[in-house]
């Protein structure tokens, strides 16, 4: 019955990578799943496919097991968890909404979808890395994580406890090609995010 089981779950992924006709789930993005990041390449900025879910150049293949909340990076922890990459590899994706899970009236789990008022698209502040496998059993993988913020105020009335970062337009070339050694001009970045009223409504 298990094997069966898995045997349908690939047979529907399948059907799912032959169809033409769009779903509104394609325009969603789960941990573990792949999306274009810009990154910058010396002078210029380039689009690459990326997982979601960060995996640190260096740590373990067993890293997405232990650590399977590396998707998102808390700000407060850019220089802890994360100081191989805060200062080094940045990227930013792009996005017109974002999901998160809140508990409802109820008492049980509901996702919320959550759209800038103004409609602009988004600029998510993000950490990158490329892993290798050091033995050379496992292919290389550019994986990234979303910067994560005190929550807007909406939110937080909305009931989730963060906020990814929006940056300005503005500061794109300094965000995709930072200092290491002045981290305190990444945070003005941070300081001086864009704040569109966050509207939400019960996701589909």
């Amino acid at each position: 019955r298990i094997g069966t089981d898995k045997m349908g779950k690939a047979q529907v992924a399948l059907d799912d990578l032959r169809r033409t006709d769009p779903k509104d789930r394609d325009n969603r993005i789960y941990p573990g799943t792949y999306t274009s990041v810009i990154v910058s390449e010396g002078v210029q900025r380039v689009i690459r496919p990326m997982r979601y879910q960060c995996r640190p150049a260096g740590k373990p293949a067993s890293y997405d097991r232990q650590y399977p909340g590396t998707y998102n990076a808390r700000r407060d922890n850019l220089e802890g968890f994360w100081k191989g990459q805060f200062g080094y590899t940045h990227g930013l994706m792009v996005a017109t909404r974002f999901y998160e899970n809140v508990e409802g009236p109820d008492g049980k789990n509901q996702v919320l979808e959550f759209t800038p008022r103004d409609e602009a698209p988004m600029l998510i502040a993000c950490l990158w890395s490329n892993w290798t496998d050091p033995k050379g059993k496992e292919p290389d993988l550019l994986s990234f994580a979303a910067i994560t913020d005190e929550p807007e105020p909406e939110v937080a009335a909305a009931g989730h406890d963060r906020t990814i970062i929006n940056i300005k337009p503005e500061h794109i070339d300094a965000w995709l090609n930072p200092d290491p050694g002045n981290l305190a001009a990444l945070y003005g970045i941070f300081d001086d995010k864009r704040h569109p009223y966050y509207e939400h409504r019960k996701a589909a």
